[in-house]
């Protein structure tokens, strides 16, 4: 039943994911908020939903390496394999001025993760509070720069969203929220009972199968877009969707339930977390070597056997 559970964890947490995003795109809009608040507020908030669930479902019951595994895995699938099979299927074009800003936001949250989580081995309440000030910084301080330039963050909506009518938005927004809650439910007690009988650590569970599977929307939006030979993703807000991951996720579930590392999930520290800082830092020699600012197929293959080797490790080292 537990590979029952996590198929269904998946289904939902995807359906509802896109359930929530549609709807508050749409509930922003008739709010008249503009379009570029909406791509990077609302939109980018949405996608990080099934993160947020599973991590605070999963603090709430005591499973604190399943709430910081998700997101250090989540966060290294995002590049290793989302940016990976990206750009396995079609050259992604890497704006330079995502150096100047974008990149340096999120390496800087990932090293302030790795240092609030290794000061006592726990996510303390202040802590989250300090995640999400500094969370509310970085938007107030995008949202300026976006004013600069708004052309480079419009957010393209359907004509549809915007004629939505409030009863729909409202239903779905529901059901977006039940889906998410209901999955994160689903796909924790099956990674907790996979663990227990493989008798596998839950953080590394946590990294592997459950990041990939909170993963799973922007990987499939990618890839589609690929297909279509459509710009295959703004490496921005995948970025984001990083930052958001850190400031966001860990921020609220420390702020609900104080995170604690025990020993048997102190490989999060001692290994899975430097992966997360390895797969920040590479897109930048990856951005340089050998024409600047594209990321070719070969360097989409780097990620993945990348990511490969990460979960190859994940499993076999103790």
């Amino acid at each position: 039943m537990s590979i029952v559970y996590l198929i269904l964890g998946f289904v939902l947490l995807v359906a509802g994911g896109e359930f929530l995003v549609r709807s508050s795109v749409g509930l922003s809009l008739k709010l008249n908020l503009s379009r570029m608040i909406i791509g990077l507020t609302v939109v980018s908030f949405a996608t990080s939903a099934p993160e947020l669930i599973v991590s605070i479902q999963s603090a709430l019951d005591g499973l604190s390496g399943l709430a910081v595994g998700n997101v250090l895995g989540s966060n290294i699938a995002n590049i290793g394999i989302v940016l990976g099979v990206t750009a396995l299927i079609a050259p992604l074009a890497m704006e330079p001025d995502f150096f100047k800003f974008n990149w340096p936001w999120m390496v800087f949250f990932s090293f302030l993760c790795y240092g609030l989580l290794v000061m006592g081995n726990n996510l303390l309440r202040w802590e989250g509070v300090l995640l999400l000030a500094l969370l509310a910084l970085f938007l107030i301080v995008l949202i300026r720069k976006a004013r600069k330039e708004p052309a480079a963050v419009m957010l393209e909506i359907d004509n549809t969203t915007t004629q939505t009518n409030w009863w729909k938005i409202i239903f779905f927004l529901i059901l977006g929220g039940s889906a998410l809650w209901l999955g994160s439910e689903l796909l924790v007690k099956g990674a907790v009972q996979i663990a227990t009988n493989l008798e596998i650590p839950e953080s590394v569970i946590a990294v592997s199968m459950v990041a990939v599977g909170t993963s799973i929307p922007e990987l499939a939006a990618s890839v589609i877009a690929a297909l279509k030979k459509e710009k295959a993703i703004s490496l921005g807000n995948l970025v984001g969707s990083n930052i958001f991951n850190i400031g966001s996720v860990l921020g609220i579930t420390a702020l609900i339930e104080p995170i604690y590392i025990d020993g048997d999930n102190l490989r999060l520290l001692n290994s899975d977390i430097w992966w997360m800082l390895g797969f920040a830092l590479v897109l930048l020699p990856l951005a340089l070597i050998p024409k600047k600012y594209v990321l070719y197929r070969f360097k989409g293959l780097v990620l993945l056997i990348s990511y490969c080797l990460f979960l190859y490790f994940a499993f076999h080292t103790p």
